[in-house]
């Protein structure tokens, strides 16, 4: 039985195919969601049916979640990100409590209860300052990479203050002290201390402890890591692929709701 989960984010498409009765048997497949999330993913389930070596009909079910979900004609069902995201994670650590994810456009805080269900979340998806994008805006100031950043802001002593709660007034910000001379590792480590900030900040509305998991493309910046930790006072894991838990949620979903089907 192949089932597919598909996360369609507003950076980032993730497509997961698993097949329940197979040891092993998962792959994915990433690509940018560009102008046209309809195309992009079915572009990116064409290729991965294709490497499976697998037909449309094949697929028993398949789950879409994710910014851009509604889009996808060929999904069976879509569910939230929120619970995809916390199937995932529990796949890899079944006693999560906290789950944090940044992502390229926004970021959430998860919280779940004993049992492993969603009992609340908090969610910035209105502005970049907090997010993935916030990132990307300073590594191209800096001429820099984005797995180059952690190990830069790694170097810093202290970091420097970025209080702007706008992204774009914080880009000024970082553009500002950069002319002043601050060492560019000071600004990155400014920049991460600054994004922990905003998610303790939303981690605030909600009960969260441990254990605690981060997810997101941001989650495989080790500095990053580190501020976010730091700002909630909370050990951090990070599972082996933090980019595509949502979309391995939306798989275990299909392949539960592919067992049900007659």
């Amino acid at each position: 039985m192949l089932v597919c989960g598909v996360d369609l984010g507003a950076r980032s498409a993730k497509i997961l195919l698993l097949d329940p009765e197979a040891p092993g048997g998962v792959r994915h497949w990433l690509a940018d969601t560009g102008h046209d999330p309809a195309r992009t993913g079915r572009r990116l389930l064409d290729e991965a049916l294709a490497a499976w070596g697998a037909r449309p009909e094949d697929v028993a079910c398949t789950i879409a979640t994710g910014y851009g979900r509604a889009a996808l004609p060929f999904a069976t069902a879509t569910v939230t990100e929120i619970t995809c995201h916390a199937r995932g994670v529990r796949h890899h650590f079944p006693d999560v409590r906290t789950i944090v994810d940044i992502g390229g456009q926004d970021s959430k805080v998860i919280a779940l209860d004993e049992r492993g269900a969603v009992s609340d979340f908090a969610m910035n998806d209105r502005c970049a300052a907090g997010t993935g994008r916030f990132l990307e805006i300073v590594a191209r100031i800096l001429d820099l990479d984005l797995d180059q950043l952690g190990e830069v802001a790694a170097q810093a002593t202290r970091p420097a203050a970025i209080t702007s709660m706008c992204a774009v007034f914080a880009e000024s910000e970082v553009v500002g002290l950069l002319a002043r001379g601050t060492p560019r590792q000071e600004v990155l480590a400014g920049v991460h201390a600054s994004i922990a900030s905003r998610i303790a900040t939303l981690a605030a509305r909600l009960r969260v402890g441990p254990p605690a998991v981060f997810t997101g493309g941001v989650a495989k910046n080790p500095a990053m890591v580190k501020a976010v930790g730091a700002a909630l006072s909370l050990e951090l894991a990070v599972p082996p692929e933090p980019q595509i838990t949502g979309a391995l949620g939306a798989a275990l979903i299909a392949a539960d709701r592919a067992r049900q089907t007659p």
